[in-house]
């Protein structure tokens, strides 16, 4: 009766937070960008979704910043793309697309990225050898496009399933005893050291940011919905009752996960020198906007952003891009 009806917290927070309202500029971007498709659904992710909460996600924040989506297909050629990406995006998911619109005066960006509903449901799990995944999808999603009602329902089912692989992980390789948030930071500390990903410190501390108290009850329900045991200290912490030997297991799971980790995610990067699409307009956009120089950007340029790498970087090297020290 306790697991169930701690599952029952844990689906609707997910509920409650997928079905949140976006700001119309977002949700214009994302009908235009879907246009004739028929995906199974549109997650937007990220710092936006953070400004969103916050409420601070105005025109201007969404128009400077990047917006983050992925994109849930049935199969990949339900993505307009050619067959070399649709085959790489099967192979080593998900391949990264950048997508530009003019929505009511404003220059939108996005970074989107394409997964196979059952690419989704594999990579949620907790046996899955990918962290990246589950990890970003604990953390708090919008669904602001769906198929049907039947699609909501494979996408949150698959985001539930983030969140208690995720909570699972946390009590598995976290401390005895701490804090709620104290588990999350942990645990995405980690996550980013086995993806590669160069982060500032308090990073994972700055995901958790107003969020507590969300981050607190998944975490606490999950592991009550997943047979976790754990006891509440009288000074607020938790305690998770993690077997020795099951705590040295994971850690030895946990191990070879950063040893794959590493390799796949530098496949990801040279797959996406090949996949990338619009990347050269993404590259020159950010060019621009942290040193000021106006890269012109060429149709052959576009299509061809390897073989003119070498040219772009003589014309920052000319614009004194690479010597400035402020």
């Amino acid at each position: 009766m306790a697991a169930s009806r701690a599952a029952g917290v844990v689906a609707h927070t997910v509920v409650e937070e997928l079905t949140g309202p976006v700001p119309p500029l977002i949700t214009q971007f994302v009908e235009r960008m879907v246009g004739e498709t028929r995906p199974v659904g549109v997650l937007f992710y990220g710092s936006l979704v953070r400004a969103v909460t916050k409420g601070d996600a105005s025109a201007d924040t969404l128009s400077e910043g990047v917006l983050d989506f992925y994109v849930i297909v049935e199969r990949q050629a339900d993505w307009p793309r050619g067959w070399l990406a649709r085959m790489a995006n099967a192979l080593l998911p998900p391949n990264v697309e950048y997508h530009e619109q003019h929505v009511d005066g404003r220059t939108l960006r996005a970074k989107v990225a394409i997964l196979s509903l059952a690419q989704f449901r594999r990579l949620t799990r907790p046996e899955s050898r990918d962290t990246t995944i589950w990890s970003r999808f604990s953390q708090p999603v919008r669904l602001v496009w769906v198929r049907d009602a039947d699609a909501a329902d494979d996408i949150l089912r698959c985001v539930i399933r983030a969140v208690g692989t995720a909570a699972r992980w946390a009590a598995e390789l976290g401390p005895k005893q701490a804090a709620p948030e104290q588990y999350w930071e942990a645990l995405f500390r980690k996550t980013y050291a086995v993806e590669l990903r160069v982060e500032k410190s308090g990073r994972s501390r700055n995901l958790l940011e107003g969020e507590e108290g969300r981050f607190a009850r998944l975490l606490t329900a999950s592991w009550v919905a997943g047979g976790v045991e754990a006891s509440v200290l009288p000074d607020g912490k938790i305690a998770p009752e993690i077997p020795a030997a099951e705590r040295a297991v994971a850690l030895r799971r946990w191990a070879m996960l950063g040893r794959l980790g590493r390799p796949l995610n530098v496949a990801r990067l040279v797959k996406a020198a090949f996949t990338f699409a619009g990347g050269a307009r993404y590259l020159v956009w950010k060019i621009q906007r942290h040193s000021g120089v106006i890269v012109p950007l060429t149709p052959f340029a576009e299509r061809h952003p390897i073989l003119c790498a070498p040219a772009v970087l003589w014309r920052l090297a000319r614009a004194g891009v690479f010597s400035r020290t402020s």
